[in-house]
């Protein structure tokens, strides 16, 4: 069965925070400590979720994905975090692990990139890992390229340097 992309609502939110850690720990785990992917729990990072939308709900978006009833990716996207008014951010991604490969990822991309085309921007911008290869073949694929802006983050204990990424939209 194909792929349904639909806009997230409140009671998908502790759903997407299980997914997103699943879609780290399988994503990460290949270069980061087993101890920097150990918090926070599936249940801790829907709570981030609902307490982040609280926030951010009125200038961004959440779109999650579902194939045959299951919710099996999402993406959210807002405005740049670098003050562009030209520029959306697509802050995240992520995909079940059984689901890389089966063009969902790709869909989302499109989709949100329609959604800031709707919006008026005219550029997209995103943060990767630097040491994601596969996130960056992906993104790299779907005409993203780095800029050369370097800025470092923390997941959980281990300190990660990511690399800006933008295209025109």
């Amino acid at each position: 069965m194909t792929v349904s992309l639909r806009p997230a609502t409140e009671a998908d939110l502790m759903a997407v925070g299980a997914l997103h850690q699943r879609s780290r720990v399988a994503a990460y785990s290949s270069f980061l400590p087993p101890e920097a992917l150990a918090d926070p729990t599936e249940e801790a990072m829907g709570r981030y979720w609902v307490e982040r939308l609280t926030w951010e709900g009125a200038d961004h978006r959440m779109t999650v994905a579902e194939r045959d009833g299951r919710l099996v990716g999402f993406s959210y996207l807002g405005p740049d975090d670098e003050g562009d008014p030209a520029t959306g951010l697509l802050n995240a991604i992520h995909l079940d692990p059984d689901e890389r490969g089966r063009g969902t990822g790709r869909a989302l991309m499109v989709d949100a990139l329609d959604a800031m085309r709707a919006r008026g921007w005219t550029r997209a911008a995103l943060w990767v890992l630097h040491d994601n290869a596969s996130a960056r073949r992906f993104y790299e694929r779907g005409g993203w390229r780095a800029t050369g802006e370097r800025r470092t983050d923390r997941i959980g204990t281990a300190l990660v340097p990511q690399l800006r990424y933008a295209r025109a939209v």
